[in-house]
């Protein structure tokens, strides 16, 4: 396999999906479905995320991957804040109920906690910070996408993942995972910071060509 020209730090195929999609056709010569891939394709290791806020974890991934690689890579960090929690759960939004991924024990522990809370009271929003590095570190820039709503008091759709099923996006009847893959990508947050983050990639990988 050729070498990569960008690498996404994520072993999520919907994430690669994604960047793939948003890059097609932006920069000359590039071909997203071989010179873009994840993690796992340069078998990357995994990296610690010992940052204290969505855009230090996303850099930190960025930039241990762009070394391990030797070309641009990005990486995105994102969780649930809600308004009565102080922004918790925050960066610990994938381990909340004590064990990393487990989306089914993290909800139900918030919808307890919050279980008392009015609609009223009940804003939260997703947030997500997408980074992008190079391997000399010349190339190292941050964007943020937030994507605001209220939290139901039960979970609503069969999409999605996380905590989905919980947040109505502001100005929608539907949850997050009532929601399309074409519509949730269109105002998600990690849709919003990838966007975002895009001009960059763009001039990033023109820079190289």
């Amino acid at each position: 396999m050729a070498a990569p020209k960008l690498v996404l730090a994520t072993h999520n195929q919907g994430k690669l999906r994604e960047l793939r999609e948003l890059l097609r056709n932006q920069v000359p010569g590039l071909n997203v479905d071989t010179d873009v891939v994840d993690a796992g394709a340069i078998h990357a290791p995994d990296v610690a995320e010992t940052g204290v806020t969505f855009a230090e974890n996303a850099r930190l991934k960025a930039h241990a991957v762009a070394a391990f690689s030797g070309v641009l890579a990005i990486a995105d960090d994102s969780g649930l804040a809600v308004d009565v929690l102080g922004g918790a759960p925050g960066i610990f939004s994938a381990r909340w109920a004590g064990v990393h991924g487990d989306d089914d024990a993290n909800l139900k522990l918030l919808l307890a906690q919050l279980s008392d809370i009015v609609p009223g009271n009940r804003g939260a929003a997703f947030i997500c910070a997408a980074a992008l590095a190079s391997a000399d570190g010349k190339v190292d820039l941050v964007e943020e996408g937030t994507l605001r709503g209220t939290l139901l008091k039960e979970p609503r759709g069969e999409g999605g993942f996380g905590y989905d099923p919980i947040l109505l996006p502001e100005n929608l009847n539907k949850s997050c995972a009532e929601l399309s893959s074409a519509e949730k990508n269109a105002i998600s947050h990690r849709g919003q910071a990838f966007r975002a983050l895009l001009p960059h990639i763009v001039a990033a990988l023109g820079a190289q060509a």
